[in-house]
């Protein structure tokens, strides 16, 4: 073959809008696309670095963390429908955390005899030919396209990089056929530069006013916000707007570091507690600022709610009630309501809810340190001992799940881009984010903090062998409990006085039993430490510190105590008889 093929200008339109690296599980729908990068290669043309991962829900879950930390969407390359399904429960994490990232997919060909170039030629082209490839993962894409042509490829990676990036943002899936990509023929040159995302939206002025007046006359304002902080520079607008109007700031499941933990105004990681006293609250890019079931603001509270999507469109279920739902871009309005807020008229009260919110704090912090037991190993002590050892170096992943709220409270973080979570609730998000992470930081010290269950769904054999392939080390320490505690926990919150918990039938027990450090040093020479006793804590987590700073990766498993002494099922034998 001769002459430019789609699947040239598909790898050239990524490189020229801007995408870094191809996260890549490769198949035998991509023969085009390899060709493509290797001949521009050789002709010395730059092209997206190619970065493979041996799972693919691995190679999505480090596209989701190379973009929390830039800002920047990059693509992930699965295998047919068969790779499409093997991106699991990340495609859920990317949608919900809002996460921009091009996925494409190669769809079987659709020619038999030797029709064209790509035509079938192995037994599993048929097998893979489904109906409905694309509704895999319809339910979680902004967008979906199957590339028709060469032609207008440039186009069609524009247009889906634009959608991704474009508030709210998400992930967007694009397939094409063997046939497709292999096909010859040069479509229109156009500039990427004319393909930019929507410009952030404003509030509306009036609104914006509104709000700050509120937020100034309150008693006891509050604003609940748990992604405010992907955009870095709002970290300090918030923290301007909080001191000059004396308002409380709570963080419930943070998927990034939104506020510093250690600020007087942070009033931790939980709203509940304080609706009851609230008069104004500003929720701002939060999915789930409290629980309808376990509180809601007073009746005579001023609810306002800023958000890109905030109505939540894709959430079949969901409401609150608000005085006002603001679709805007949430560091466009905080930098408004900021500028609102410094006109106001001084008002006196301030200095007396500035000490009201930190008295506030201070019990909270009181009460978080009677958690941390040095002679026990608990939750609580581990994450107090990783917060003492890292200081304020570093990047935390927290995927601990019902310890996640412990990890918020004793490793905090002040700076902003030094703390993740998934945003949404497929676990094992947290090994594959933390390479793209890593790859994304290379001078940061990259701790993902997880439990035992988190970690067999994080596909460990795969993140360990792609974090050493592609030096990229990271700690990881697993507060091993047992067992799926979330889903003990959910019994025993339906059911506090039933069966299942009285007698320990809960099914949940993964039996302490796996070497789960073992895993990691097989598949990428990790270090393994498996720590059974609160004074070998210190002295494991510094060696895995100092093995991490020196280029490998570590991996410290830390013995909790077991949710549940549950013996396995013994299932009857094939015709057994009782």
């Amino acid at each position: 073959m001769s002459g430019e093929t789609a699947a040239d200008s598909f790898v050239e339109a990524l490189h020229d809008a801007g995408v870094e690296v191809i996260f890549g599980n490769l198949g035998s729908d991509h023969p085009a696309i390899i060709e493509a990068l290797a001949a521009a290669r050789e002709r010395g043309h730059e092209n997206p670095a190619v970065v493979l991962a041996p799972h693919e829900a691995s190679a999505l879950a480090a596209a989701h963390g190379y973009a929390l930390v830039t800002g920047r969407p990059q693509a992930v390359f699965v295998h047919v429908d068969v790779g499409t399904a093997n991106l699991g429960g990340g495609v859920h994490n990317a949608a919900r955390a809002r996460v921009p990232v091009l996925i494409f997919a190669g769809l079987t060909p659709f020619t038999l005899e030797g029709e064209l170039p790509g035509t079938r030629n192995h037994y599993p082209n048929h097998l893979q030919d489904v109906h409905d490839q694309h509704g895999l993962v319809r339910p979680y894409v902004k967008w979906s396209y199957d590339l028709r042509t060469g032609l207008n490829a440039r186009q069609v990676v524009f247009r889906a990089l634009q959608l991704s990036e474009s508030a709210p943002q998400g992930p967007v899936y694009l397939t094409a056929a063997r046939e497709v990509l292999a096909s010859t023929g040069e479509g229109r040159q156009t500039d990427p530069a004319l393909w930019r995302p929507i410009d952030p939206i404003p509030a509306p002025t009036d609104a914006v006013h509104e709000i700050a007046e509120a937020l100034a006359a309150a008693r006891f304002p509050l604003i609940v916000t748990s992604a405010l902080g992907r955009n870095e520079r709002s970290v300090a607008d918030l923290v301007e707007l909080a001191e000059l109007l004396g308002i409380g700031v709570v963080q419930p499941i943070p998927s990034a570091l939104n506020f510093p933990s250690d600020h007087e105004l942070q009033l931790g990681y939980a709203t509940e507690p304080l609706l009851d006293r609230a008069d104004v609250i500003v929720v701002i890019d939060c999915d789930a600022p409290w629980m309808l079931a376990k509180a809601r603001p007073s009746a005579d509270a001023a609810v306002y709610y800023v958000d890109s999507d905030p109505l939540k469109q894709d959430i079949p279920l969901w409401y609150t009630e608000s005085r006002r739902f603001i679709r805007a871009d949430s560091g466009v309005a905080l930098q408004q309501l900021l500028a609102a807020a410094r006109i106001l008229p001084t008002r006196g009260d301030v200095d007396d809810r500035v000490a009201a919110i930190r008295a506030e704090h201070e019990a909270q912090r009181s009460a978080w340190e009677v958690e941390v037991d040095s002679a026990d190993l608990t939750a609580a002590s581990v994450s107090a001992a990783v917060g003492a050892l890292l200081g304020a170096e570093g990047i935390v992943l927290n995927e601990a799940i019902t310890n996640s709220d412990t990890v918020f409270r004793h490793i905090p973080r002040q700076r902003p881009g030094s703390l993740y979570s998934s945003g949404g609730s497929s676990l094992g998000w947290s090994g594959g984010a933390a390479v793209g992470v890593k790859l994304a930081r290379p001078d940061a010290m990259v701790v993902s903090i997880v439990g035992d269950g988190t970690f067999f769904f994080s596909i460990p054999s795969s993140t360990y062998w792609m974090a050493k392939r592609y030096g990229a080390p990271f700690l990881t320490v697993i507060l091993d409990n047992g067992g799926w505690n979330a889903t003990k926990q959910n019994v025993v919150r339906e059911y506090s006085g039933g069966v299942a918990n009285s007698s320990d039938q809960l099914w949940v027990n993964l039996g302490q039993t796996a070497d789960q450090p073992g895993i990691a040093a097989a598949a990428g020479d990790a270090l393994a430490v498996r720590i059974e006793s609160a004074d070998e804590l210190e002295g494991g987590l510094r060696a895995a510190l100092d093995v991490v700073r020196a280029g490998r990766s570590a991996v410290v498993s830390v013995r909790l105590h077991p949710i549940s002494g549950q013996q396995p099922d013994a299932p009857r034998a094939v015709g057994a008889t009782s």
